[in-house]
């Protein structure tokens, strides 16, 4: 068989499982496929002749593709403003140029708390917990990839599998809670829905702008369910939702800087209870932030 040829089946054979890997490295679909076409293209350039496992060559050079995304972005996370906001799989319907069957394959296996808790580790740690603890790929082979020991890489990932297991996290029911609702609030924000909007909030809501948002626009506190409603009324037309420290809310990202965050307290009801808008840049910087993109 031609060489190029069987390259391309072994391949697409292994697509699924790299597409796995990317996803849980980077939290995002899109940079999971891209680092994923990135692994073709280096394996085309590449001479395999002499390589005797090409999964684990596809699966080291994907992870390599990775961890170089994740560095850069941790740079980037220096610069004013400037946000990476993964996203979580959303599962859509046929028709619409996605695979549903593969997006559902990663959304079973990769909820968005555990993203959450994904994003709190280091690039280092987030690779040897990813590949070791998910993918079951020894630390030995593992090493190379960090530039580390084996030793070292093995204690990466201890420490980040404590990181996971002690972080106190949002359930996914929770989250899934939050989500309607603020969904369900934004919605009628965008749409104007006057009483769509009260239908989702506390009686006692309140809307508290940090003292840059209230410069860029936004009324000062805000107390009462049909106050906050009117002053949302019309408006976050570019909000998109997002997990903001733990709790759903929404993010405005202008030319990929992040420019506002609105994060939102329910009550032990399911109503909207608080909103605070933060603009402040230094407070943004602080901010974990995990897109949900729908």
């Amino acid at each position: 068989m031609d060489e190029k040829k069987w390259q391309a089946e072994k391949f697409e054979a292994n697509r699924p499982h790299l597409r796995a890997v990317a996803y849980r490295m980077l939290g995002s679909r899109a940079e999971a496929e891209d680092a994923v076409q990135e692994t073709w293209l280096r394996l085309i350039r590449s001479d395999t002749s002499g390589v005797e496992n090409l999964s684990g060559w596809l699966t080291t050079v994907t992870a390599r593709i990775c961890l170089d995304l994740l560095r850069s972005r941790k740079s980037r996370r220096e610069e004013p403003l400037t946000v990476h906001v993964p996203e979580p799989i959303v599962v859509h319907e046929a028709g619409n140029g996605t695979d549903p069957e593969q997006d559902a394959l990663l959304a079973d296996s990769v909820g968005l708390a555990l993203l959450v808790v994904l994003e709190r580790l280091n690039p280092a740690e987030r690779l040897a917990f990813v590949l070791h603890d998910m993918f079951d790929v020894p630390f030995d082979d593992i090493a190379p990839i960090l530039g580390r020991t084996t030793v070292a890489t093995r204690q990466l990932a201890s420490r980040a599998r404590r990181r996971v297991q002690d972080t106190p996290s949002t359930t996914e029911t929770d989250l899934t809670r939050q989500r309607h609702v603020v969904d369900a609030f934004f919605t009628a924000s965008r749409d104007g829905d006057l009483q769509a909007l009260l239908a989702v909030l506390d009686p006692e809501a309140v809307f508290r702008p940090d003292a840059v948002a209230a410069r860029m626009g936004a009324a000062g506190e805000i107390r009462g369910r049909m106050d906050v409603a009117k002053t949302f009324q019309g408006r976050a037309r570019g909000a998109r939702l997002a997990v903001i420290n733990g709790a759903v809310g929404a993010i405005v990202v202008i030319d990929g800087q992040l420019r506002i965050a609105l994060r939102c307290t329910l009550n032990a009801d399911g109503m909207i209870a608080v909103i605070d808008a933060m603009a402040d840049p230094e407070e943004l910087r602080k901010l974990e932030i995990v897109l949900i993109e729908a």
